[in-house]
Formats: C-alpha cells, sequence, structure tokens
C-alpha cells in the first residue's frame, strides 16, 4: 500500500476507465478529524441506494467484524454528508449490516438475506470461509461484491464478474513470509499450524510452498480449529523437531493464547502468522507471552510515503468518533463502499447490471492506495505489510509488492 494523500486529495476522486484517466464527480473521504456540520437532510425524491455489509460482529472475532462495519459506517456517513448525485438524483446510503458469525452456514444465509433486500452492492465478507460461499449467491443475483479482506485465491478464481477484493491474496502473503522466514529469519526448521479454515489453511499452504521454494526445512504440519484453546498435544510433538520457527494459519483469537502455550513450553521459536494474527488485539491475547520481536507478520494491504499521514489522520478521525482504535481493515472497508459509490456515480445509475462493468474498470485513489482490479477482481499490485510487536504495540517493518 503506497498511496499519495492529503485531506483534501481525500475529498476527490479520480476514476480511470481502461487504463485512460478521467476526472470525475465522485465520493469523497470526510476531511481530517474536524467537528462537522449535520448533513443537510436529502430531498424526498432522493435515490436510495443500499449497500450491505457482512462481517462477524458476535463470536470470537467480533472485535474485527465491528471494527470493519464502523468502517463501513463512516463511508455511508461521509457519502451521505456530500449530497453525491448519481445520475441527476441526490443519493441517499443506506447501511443494512448483517453478522455472520464466521459461520459459512450463517454467511450464506444473511447473503440470501440481503439479496432479497435487493440491495445495490455488498461489501464483505471478513473471512475466506464465508465470503466464498456467499459470493455464488451473490453472483446469481449479479449483486457487485467487495470483500475488503477476504484473502484466499479461490474467491476470484470462481469465474464470477461480481467478485472483487481491495487487498493482496493468500498466494503473495504466505509466499513472502515464507520467502521471509528462510531468507531474513534465516529460518532451518520451520514448522507449520493452521486451523482448517479457508483462509487458515489457505495462507499455510502458501507459506508452506514457499518455505520450500526458498530451500527452507518443513520440520512438522499440525491442525486445530478455530475455536481450541489448548495446544500443548501438538506444540510438545512439534517441540521435538525443535523448530526455530513456528507459523500459525488462523485468525487472532487463537493465535494469543496459543502464544502463551508456546511460551509455557519453553519453545524458543520466531511466531509468524498471516493478517488474521496481525492484529493490534493479539498484544493483548497473549499477554507478556508476546516476546520483543518474537512475532513476525503481515498484513495484506498496507500504505508509506505520501499516503500514510492522511490514513493516520484518518485512523485518529476513526478514534475520536467511534471510541476505539482502528483494528485492521476498517480503512478497506471504507475504500470498499467507496468504490461501489464511484462506480455508480461513473455510470449514472445504482442498477447494479448497469454500474458492474465500471468496477471492473475502475482507478480509484482511495485512503488504502491506488484501487485498480484485474481481470478476476483482484487489486493490481496488491501490497503488504509486514509487522513485529515492540511493548506490546504493533510496529511495522516494511511495506513491499
Amino acid at each position: 500500500m503506497q498511496l499519495k494523500w492529503t485531506a483534501v486529495a481525500l475529498a476527490a476522486l479520480t476514476l480511470v476507465a481502461c487504463g485512460k484517466k478521467e476526472e470525475a464527480a465522485a465520493p469523497a473521504a470526510a476531511p481530517a478529524p474536524t467537528a462537522a456540520a449535520p448533513a443537510a437532510a436529502p430531498p424526498a425524491d432522493a435515490l436510495v441506494v443500499k449497500i450491505g455489509h457482512v462481517a462477524p460482529t458476535s463470536g470470537a472475532i467480533a472485535h474485527l467484524g465491528k471494527d470493519n462495519e464502523l468502517g463501513a459506517k463512516m463511508a455511508i456517513d461521509d457519502l451521505n454528508a456530500q449530497g453525491l448525485k448519481i445520475g441527476d438524483k441526490v443519493a441517499k446510503f443506506e447501511l443494512l449490516s448483517e453478522d455472520d458469525a464466521a459461520d459459512p452456514k450463517q454467511g450464506t444465509a444473511v447473503a440470501q438475506k440481503l439479496v432479497d433486500s435487493k440491495v445495490n452492492g455488498v461489501v464483505g465478507h471478513l473471512n475466506s470461509g464465508t465470503t466464498i460461499p456467499a459470493s455464488k449467491l451473490y453472483s446469481d443475483a449479479g449483486i457487485p461484491q467487495i470483500s475488503p479482506s477476504a484473502t484466499n485465491p479461490k474467491y476470484t478464481r470462481q469465474g464470477f464478474k461480481t467478485t472483487f477484493r481491495v487487498v493482496a491474496d493468500d498466494t503473495q502473503l504466505g509466499g513472502t513470509l515464507g520467502k521471509y522466514a528462510v531468507e531474513t529469519l534465516k529460518g532451518k526448521n520451520i514448522a507449520v499450524i493452521d486451523d482448517r479454515t479457508a483462509y487458515g489453511q489457505g495462507v499455510a499452504e502458501e507459506f508452506e510452498k514457499a518455505v520450500k521454494a526458498a530451500g527452507g526445512t518443513v520440520v512438522g504440519h499440525e491442525f486445530t480449529t478455530d475455536k481450541s484453546t489448548d495446544f500443548n498435544a501438538i506444540l510438545t510433538k512439534l517441540k521435538g523437531a525443535k523448530p526455530d520457527v513456528l507459523f500459525f494459519g488462523g485468525m487472532d483469537a487463537v493465535g494469543g493464547p496459543m502464544l502463551k502455550q508456546v511460551k509455557q513450553l519453553g519453545m524458543n521459536v520466531k511466531f509468524m502468522g498471516g493478517d488474521g494474527l496481525c492484529t493490534g488485539e493479539l498484544a493483548k491475547l497473549a499477554g507478556d507471552a508476546i516476546g520483543e520481536d518474537m512475532v513476525v507478520c503481515a498484513e495484506a494491504g498496507g500504505v508509506d510515503g505520501d499516503f500514510k499521514a492522511p490514513l493516520d489522520a484518518w485512523k485518529a478521525k476513526f478514534k475520536e468518533k467511534n471510541g476505539v482504535d482502528v483494528q485492521i481493515y476498517a480503512p478497506y472497508v471504507y475504500d470498499a463502499v467507496n468504490v461501489l459509490a464511484a462506480a455508480m456515480v461513473k455510470a449514472g445509475s445504482s442498477d447494479p447490471a448497469k454500474y458492474l462493468p465500471e468496477v471492473s474498470k475502475i482507478e480509484y485513489k482511495g485512503l488504502t492506495g491506488p484501487i485498480a482490479f484485474d481481470e478476476k477482481g483482484d487489486i493490481k499490485n496488491g501490497a503488504l505489510t509486514l509487522y513485529t510487536y515492540k511493548g506490546g504495540a504493533r510496529t511495522q517493518i516494511a511495506v513491499v509488492r
């Protein structure tokens, strides 16, 4: 994520069709933290635009789902404050937010609910395991779907024209971490654990492939679940192989307790993981088990350079408005909502069939960087950010592409 924005620039959208740049009136990000006047009420004949959002707002990773939902709410509020026009009508954006509890069955149920509600577009889901099955329902209904965080490659490889994502996928994320484990951390014996979810298994498999390609040795691969709390059996088994790097494919709600048991067993390892692990909450979940520079993880996304200061300002505004820090993906949700709105402006219509082609060819200067999609719906030139933890705080190592 390497982007260039100022607070003023965030208030303008540049759209590019098929590689040819065009300036277009489009949704803008709200200015950096200042008290804003209440938005004027939309006219009685306003065009109602319903945006669906799905994330787990209950369960073990509800903190991540609520983070995403807050990002969506901020985008909706900012769009409505602009008096944005789609065609010749002022648009009134409404958020229809659903909880999938990170459960595939519930994910498809709420996806069908959004389809039945005739939403104009969907941002979500958070997890690959819910995003992938839900994507068929949105595809069948012709509704554009942008995931801000689902990284399993399968999501955009189903042949659906409605699926997009604004972050890099597991092929890049797991591959980068695997190479880093061997070449930078100088890992000799590398162990792997995954939680058997679509996300956890996918990122672990890509990590393992990259380790082997870089000449590293995988000394064991064990499995747990996304609801487990006791890892002593698998950790004890792996400890016997004397790993110096341990990779976990899963979320922070499991990774935190696992780190505590790693410490209890006296395992001297670098602990690695993907974006599901790489949250501000991990240090709280792991407590004093998260040693200095012990954890290396990657977020599928990232900004640096001229884009960093404006994003930091937005995060400060997020905390001022919501009373909590950004966990990880709220800015990507914010951008995803705005990309849908920008495509509607470009098409002059909120009808999914009419604005979908504009999503596929858009180039949007977002909060998290330039957003454009390839033929599969994957973000072009997606960034990754490597992090570690120092003093209990997540600390950036580097942004890579």
